[in-house]
């Protein structure tokens, strides 16, 4: 059991997921051990503080363990509420961000996975499917948020930036490995 008033991550170095939790803790200065994650052998701390999904990235805080990437950054913004603040105070624009995040998790890895497993023409309307949906995304991000909203102003990092970021940011390398 991990003591109590202490902030550990589960995670493994190749998930963005992972990244993402890493990322929120860094940027509002909250110190935490973080354990690397065999996903081929998961220890028991793992399997105990997840015996739903039994995965990563795990979030321990005062012997208190949240799961999911998008669920862990709301709860870190919501219990560290010193600057800066990952989610806006107004509760529309923070709905919207949650629905936008939620959004590229649910499609944009389902996409990103199939051109990865298909090939030949399969593979070009699977190209074409992701376009489609990066379309959506991009046009509802922009109607949702003004101009003058933090979000990919390059300036601040919020919510919706960690979550695209540390899995969009990943496509060198998979085109590298490709």
């Amino acid at each position: 059991m991990e003591k109590q008033n202490e902030v550990v991550v589960f995670g493994t170095w190749s998930s963005g997921y992972c990244k993402r939790v890493e990322i929120a803790l860094a940027l509002k200065g909250i110190p935490y051990e973080y354990k690397e994650e065999d996903l081929t052998n998961k220890s028991e701390s793992l399997l105990y503080y997840n015996p739903v999904h039994k995965k990563v990235p795990v979030l321990v805080h005062n012997g208190k363990s949240i799961a999911e990437s998008l669920v862990i950054l709301e709860y870190i913004d919501d219990c560290w509420k010193h600057a800066p603040k990952l989610l806006p105070e107004d509760p529309y624009l923070r709905a919207k961000l949650r629905f936008w995040a939620n959004f590229y998790d649910q499609n944009f890895m389902a996409s990103t996975t199939q051109i990865i497993m298909s090939r030949g023409e399969e593979r070009e309307r699977a190209v074409k499917d992701f376009g489609e949906v990066l379309k959506v995304f991009e046009d509802g991000v922009k109607k949702d948020f003004p101009a003058e909203f933090p979000c990919f102003d390059g300036k601040n990092l919020g919510f919706l930036d960690i979550v695209v970021g540390t899995i969009a940011c990943n496509y060198e390398a998979f085109h590298e490995a490709w």
